[in-house]
C-alpha cells in the first residue's frame, strides 16, 4: 500500500509534549493522559498546560499521580480518523505507561488492521521526533515497509540524555529504584539518566550543573557528527534557562544539526520527572 499524508494519520499520546501537532498537521492526532490533584482529575494539556501545572506543583502537600487514556479514548480518535486508510499510533514506552495497553485494546475493538501500534520505548520529544520522521516520509509517499524499517532504525540508534534535580519524583512514581533516589540526593549530586529498553536507566552521577554539561557534550560529540542529517530535540521541565544552555551547546558543538523540537514537559511527564528536569534526543535521519 502506497502511504501518503493524504491517507495516513498519525496519533501520539500526551506524553510526546506535542500539544500543537493538529494545528500542523491535519493528519495527527494527541489523547491525552490523565494527571491527578487530590480528587480532582484534568486532562493532560487540554484542562491543565504547563504553566498552571508547574505552579501548582511546587506549592503542592502532596504529589500528583497520573492514569493513562482509556481504551475509549483511543477509539474515540481512531473513529474520528475513520477517513484515513491507515493510522501509525505511537506511544510512550510500555514499560513506563499503561498507555500502550489501552491503545491496543482499542486498536483490537476498531477491528485495527488499519491500525499499527507502535511502542517507542521513549517519552517526550523523542516519540514527536519519531513522528516527525515519519511524517516527512508520509509527505515523500512510502510504504509500510519502509515506515516499519525507520522505527527499528529509530530504537536502535536514537539518543537520549537528561538529568533531573531530585530522583525523588521518578522514585514516587515507580519509575526508578528507592536506593538510586537516595544516592543521588547526595551532595548536589546530578544523575545522568537515559531510557533503555523502555526503562529508566542511571549512566553516571556528576557533582552540579556545570559537570553534567560537560557529560552532555562529552556524550554527545561521542556519538554524533556534525552534518546535515543530525535531527536534535530539546525537552525541560519549568528550566527554560537550562533548555537555552542546551541550545547553544548544541549550536557550539553541531552546527549542522537540525533542532527540531524544543518543549517543555507537560503535566503527566513533569509529574514523574520534577521540576528542574532538562533533557536532549538526537537521530540522524538525512
Amino acid at each position: 500500500m502506497a502511504l501518503t499524508a493524504e491517507n495516513t494519520a498519525i496519533v501520539v499520546d500526551s506524553t510526546a509534549d506535542f500539544p500543537e501537532a493538529p494545528e500542523r498537521f491535519p493528519n495527527w492526532r494527541v489523547v491525552p493522559l490523565y494527571v491527578r490533584f487530590g480528587d480532582e482529575s484534568y486532562r493532560d494539556y487540554v484542562e491543565l498546560g504547563a504553566a498552571d501545572f508547574y505552579a501548582r506543583l511546587r506549592a503542592a502537600v502532596e504529589l500528583p499521580t497520573t492514569s493513562q487514556p482509556t481504551p475509549q479514548d483511543f477509539l474515540a480518535a481512531y473513529e474520528e480518523l475513520a477517513e484515513y486508510e491507515r493510522i501509525y499510533s505511537l506511544h510512550i514506552a510500555s514499560r513506563l505507561s499503561g498507555t500502550f495497553g489501552s491503545a491496543r485494546v482499542a486498536a483490537e475493538e476498531a477491528a485495527g488492521e488499519r491500525i499499527r501500534l507502535v511502542d517507542t520505548e521513549t517519552a517526550s520529544a523523542g516519540i514527536s521526533m519519531l513522528g516527525l520522521a515519519i511524517q516527512r516520509r508520509l509527505e515523500a509517499g512510502t510504504t509500510d515497509e519502509e515506515i516499519d524499517e525507520l522505527v527499528d532504525r529509530y530504537k536502535r540508534e536514537h539518543g537520549l540524555l537528561f538529568t533531573v534535580d531530585t530522583l525523588e519524583f521518578l522514585a514516587r512514581g515507580g519509575r526508578i529504584g528507592r536506593a538510586s533516589a537516595m544516592a543521588g540526593q547526595l551532595l548536589n549530586i546530578k544523575p545522568i539518566l537515559t531510557i533503555s529498553d523502555g526503562e529508566v536507566v542511571p549512566l553516571r552521577r556528576v557533582r552540579g550543573n556545570r559537570k553534567a554539561m560537560q557529560e552532555f557534550v562529552r556524550e554527545f560529540t561521542g556519538a554524533t557528527a556534525d552534518e546535515p542529517g543530525l535531527r536534535v530535540g530539546i525537552a525541560h521541565a519549568d528550566a527554560p534557562e537550562r533548555a537555552e544552555a542546551l541550545r547553544k551547546m548544541v549550536r557550539a558543538e553541531r552546527p549542522q544539526a537540525e533542532l527540531e523540537v524544543v518543549t517543555v514537559l507537560g503535566p503527566v511527564v513533569g509529574t514523574h520527572a520534577g521540576p528542574g528536569t532538562v533533557g536532549f534526543f538526537w537521530f540522524f535521519d538525512p
